[in-house]
């Protein structure tokens, strides 16, 4: 998953981070009211962690800051302009009325402050499975994705890959059947100072077909459209029409 971190704390940020990177997933983080508003904008995102208090500096009003206000503002206008990325939204255990706005205000979880890092993990994956009507465990033809333990089995064995095909993959099983636009699958797997081109992400995809020959899933082109992951039917057996 790609995942936005917006806190100002700059240890819970950092520890975060690592934890959900160690995880792999991939991970982009603000630490204001312009920087969330704008990382949110230009870039796709599987889901957010919001801390309402956001401090408002110069930098956040010279960017309109003053008008978004705090966290609760960022995820307003979020929701305003159509965007359905799931929150979870972080807050002092004792603080209710924080939780109740966050959830008027859009959020689709909140979790109290302090959280077990384990906790947050695993109340994204259910935002996620939530919002794209997925599973923990998902299947097409002989390949099987285990969400809670990040792993692809194939034939019952453990499928290795690297990062970023694993990534390319996990997207296009969550969950299979769905068209997943070329250039989504591209911003969500680059960095805003790298960005995964056109000719890498096709080199991605024709390894992956490589490695899932036979196994009963096969990846799609759609022109136009993208790619989909979809379970084929099994060739017939010799002598049979």
């Amino acid at each position: 998953m790609r995942i936005l971190i917006v806190e100002d704390d700059p240890v819970l940020r950092g520890v975060m981070q690592r934890s959900l990177a160690d995880a792999g997933h991939r991970v982009d983080v603000a630490a204001s009211v312009a920087e969330a508003h704008h990382f949110w904008c230009v870039q796709p995102f599987d889901a957010v962690l919001l801390d309402l208090n956001l401090p408002l500096d110069e930098a956040d009003e010279g960017a309109g800051g003053a008008q978004l206000g705090s966290g609760l503002a960022v995820l307003r206008a979020a929701r305003a302009r159509g965007d359905r990325t799931p929150v979870l939204v972080l807050t002092a255990r004792d603080r209710t009325h924080e939780r109740i706005a966050g959830l008027d205000a859009g959020a689709d979880d909140y979790l109290g402050k302090p959280y077990d890092l384990a906790e947050v993990e695993a109340r994204l994956r259910a935002l996620v499975r939530r919002s794209r009507g997925t599973q923990d465990r998902t299947a097409a033809g002989a390949l099987v994705l285990d969400r809670h333990v990040r792993r692809f089995t194939l034939h019952g064995l453990p499928l290795d890959l690297p990062a970023r095909e694993f990534e390319v993959l996990w997207e296009l099983m969550t969950p299979p059947g769905r068209v997943v636009n070329k250039r989504t699958l591209s911003e969500k797997l680059s960095d805003f100072d790298e960005t995964l081109g056109d000719n890498a992400l096709e080199a991605f995809i024709s390894r992956l077909r490589k490695k899932l020959a036979g196994s009963g899933a096969g990846i799609r082109t759609l022109r136009g459209l993208g790619y989909m992951l979809e379970a084929q039917a099994a060739p017939p057996a010799d002598g049979m029409p």
